[in-house]
């Protein structure tokens, strides 16, 4: 846990993403990133400086794996709040629509449930999973398939909703949080999307692993690109 609250505390620090009497919704999928992210989380708040609280907020998307009782669990064991929204995003995104790329539809959906969730609740931030992989697979998504040299932000601000997302993961690379999930047996849910595997963003994964045996440092190659082309939300707070 040391080293991915290190990831954690210094891109928290970096981007100014906890203030004191924070609210954080933590959306909940039952995979290992946002699993790792809530026990981070409950364990900053043992001795992060500034006071916040959190809860857990799992959307059930209405895939035939999704387990409500195994994400119940994981919060009453770490004693955090836990929220399920139920939705009808399988059915919009497969049935209805048969989007062909449904990863950002879902996504979009997701999102807005989780908004309207932590409005309800009175939380003022929305904290995701997404680590370091998942920035490097985007920037290169949005390169490749719409010319933009662009990824997600640490922390953005939606207007509309009052709400700031924040990431705090963005430096914890996936194979540490695999690491940690296998050091502390801890328990996973099983994969429900029939995307699992063959997106394109599994496509980016791929690639950045068999450039690795070329170019072994792809990855702080590309990382230091984010970071010096001014992309939107990247430039550091001062902590000053």
């Amino acid at each position: 846990m040391q080293k991915i609250l290190g990831y954690m505390r210094k891109a928290i620090e970096d981007y100014k993403m906890i203030e004191e009497g924070d609210k954080i919704c933590v959306g909940l999928s039952g995979g290992k990133d946002s699993i790792t992210l809530l026990m981070g989380f409950k364990a900053l708040q043992r001795f992060y400086p500034k006071k916040f609280d959190i809860i857990a907020v799992s959307v059930n998307p209405g895939f035939e794996f999704f387990d409500s009782n195994f994400l119940k669990n994981i919060c009453e064991n770490i004693d955090v709040p836990f929220f399920e929204e139920e939705s009808h995003i399988k059915e919009i995104v497969f049935d209805i629509r048969n989007e062909k790329n449904p990863c950002s539809l879902c996504a979009n959906l997701r999102r807005g449930i989780l908004n309207s969730v932590a409005i309800r609740e009175g939380c003022n931030k929305i904290a995701l999973g997404h680590n370091e992989d998942d920035v490097l697979e985007t920037f290169l998504l949005n390169l490749f398939y719409t010319g933009n040299i662009s990824t997600f932000a640490p922390v953005s601000y939606m207007d509309r909703s009052k709400i700031t997302l924040i990431r705090p993961l963005v430096y914890a690379p996936e194979k540490d949080i695999r690491k940690f999930i296998r050091k502390n047996n801890i328990e996973v849910m099983q994969k429900s999307c029939p995307m699992d595997g063959v997106s394109k963003r599994e496509d980016m994964k791929k690639m950045i692993k068999d450039l690795q045996i070329d170019i072994p440092h792809i990855r702080s190659n590309l990382y230091g690109a984010i970071m010096r082309s001014n992309i939107k939300g990247w430039k550091k707070e001062s902590n000053e």
